[in-house]
């Protein structure tokens, strides 16, 4: 479905970013279709893919989450089983949001919400630094978030 999206799409999938909880009457009235119309081109855009999954937003500070940190790790080793094994972890630790595979100085990059100081000591030293074939772990801490948005712009 890649570069097959019209402007009906293309609009539908905006609104739906800014407000997945828009109701299919309201969100029909707005693209012009009827209500089986859109919910076919709904069905369409999931099963091509291009709607992954509809999700709530936390705000993580409302819930105690009051430090946000940008963890960058460089692996000892790159070999495909340290790799999988790195890979596997990061996917089990709740504190991490979001990770990324790079290039250039840092291996990985993680986005990583943390309670307060020691939940972030914790869990650098307790769940992090034993991952097998760690070697440098460089972190800083988010003074403030400039731009969050999970919107993809169409």
């Amino acid at each position: 479905m890649n570069g097959s999206l019209d402007e009906i799409d293309r609009i539908l999938l905006t609104y739906l970013q800014e407000d997945a909880r828009i109701s299919n009457a309201e969100l029909a009235r707005r693209v012009e279709l009827s209500p089986p119309g859109l919910q076919k081109r709904i069905r369409k855009l999931e099963e091509a893919g291009v709607i992954d999954k509809y999700v709530t937003l936390v705000n993580h500070e409302a819930v105690g989450y009051d430090m946000m940190c940008i963890v960058q790790v460089t692996l000892a080793r790159h070999d495909p089983t340290a790799v999988a094994a790195f890979r596997q972890a990061v996917k089990e630790m709740p504190e991490v949001l979001e990770g990324y595979h790079l290039t250039g100085e840092s291996d990985y990059l993680l986005k990583v919400i943390v309670h307060n100081r020691k939940h972030l000591e914790q869990f650098i030293l307790e769940t992090l630094t034993p991952v097998p074939g760690m070697d440098k772990i460089h972190t800083s801490l988010v003074l403030s978030e400039i731009k969050t948005t999970t919107a993809v712009p169409l």
